[in-house]
């Protein structure tokens, strides 16, 4: 049976598809997956709408909520750059602790609790937490600044499509990628080393406290406590230029600069026109 819902709750601000769909389902007493299958009788699963809706199924979803289908995709992120993708976690990963209530049952789910380049609520400005404790923050607040130009940055480019010389989001993905220390380590943990260190000089120090580092540029979203040092990152290298990346191919070798360089050589070689990195842009 499809048709419009005989009583429908507006989606809160910012709230996720998946999330809306589920409000509904507590709301008429059905699992997500019967009130998904209301408007779309195909589906077979609640997960995939949120990343692979297409328009005919925001126009089905749409007339089951009388709403229209421009709403609908807004709730998803069909519209999103695939390269954004890989930056968006399954499930809600972070809260504001101002816009969350605590004494409600179930917390709707908002999308920007699942894009791992937020470090700030888009709503309300605050930071957002999660469960990490560490003292990230504390070693990373020279950062800061930075940090919040690499959000807004990786949020016009994954939101807008909003791209520069080199799209901040590959940035992000880029700076994930091993270097190669001088001097080498003696204890040969070359896993703790990454471009990004060779930018922002106090993430190497961050790392030397972890006992692993499962990220990179395939799964790029790090912990929330050590998350601006990435967006830092990708805000210095925006701002100084392609200049930059030539830099960077210094600090790798064997396969993974050839990956590098075969990303980026269409920059580096303009780059000249540009002169080498002012100090005052690495900070």
């Amino acid at each position: 049976m499809t048709g419009r819902l005989p009583v429908t709750l507006p989606p809160l601000p910012g709230e996720l598809l998946s999330s809306w769909i589920s409000r509904h389902a507590d709301f008429y007493g059905v699992t997500p997956l019967t009130m998904l299958r209301h408007g779309l009788p195909e589906a077979t699963s609640l997960g995939p709408i949120d990343l692979s809706l297409t328009k005919a199924q925001a126009n089905q979803i749409a007339v089951m909520f009388g709403a229209c289908p421009k709403l609908v995709r807004s709730l998803s992120f069909a519209d999103a750059p695939k390269a954004a993708h890989r930056f968006i976690s399954k499930g809600p990963m972070q809260r504001c602790a101002r816009c969350t209530d605590s004494g409600a049952d179930s917390l709707p789910v908002l999308r920007s609790e699942l894009q791992g380049w937020r470090i700030t609520c888009p709503h309300c400005g605050e930071p957002y937490q999660d469960k990490t404790t560490s003292d990230g923050d504390r070693t990373l607040a020279p950062y800061r600044a930075a940090a919040r130009r690499g959000e807004a940055l990786l949020d016009n480019h994954a939101e807008r499509r909003v791209e520069t010389w080199l799209p901040p989001l590959e940035i992000a993905r880029l700076l994930l990628m091993r270097r190669i220390p001088w001097p080498p380590p003696r204890d040969c943990d070359f896993w703790r080393y990454r471009l990004l260190g060779a930018i922002v000089p106090d993430f190497d120090d961050l790392l030397n406290k972890e006992t692993a580092f499962p990220f990179s540029p395939k799964h790029p979203i790090l912990p929330l406590h050590i998350r601006p040092a990435l967006l830092a990152g990708v805000a210095i290298i925006d701002r100084a230029g392609p200049p930059m990346l030539k830099m960077l191919q210094g600090h790798m070798m064997g396969d993974n600069k050839n990956r590098f360089v075969m990303a980026t050589d269409h920059l580096v070689t303009p780059a000249l026109e540009w002169g080498p990195p002012q100090q005052f842009q690495l900070i």
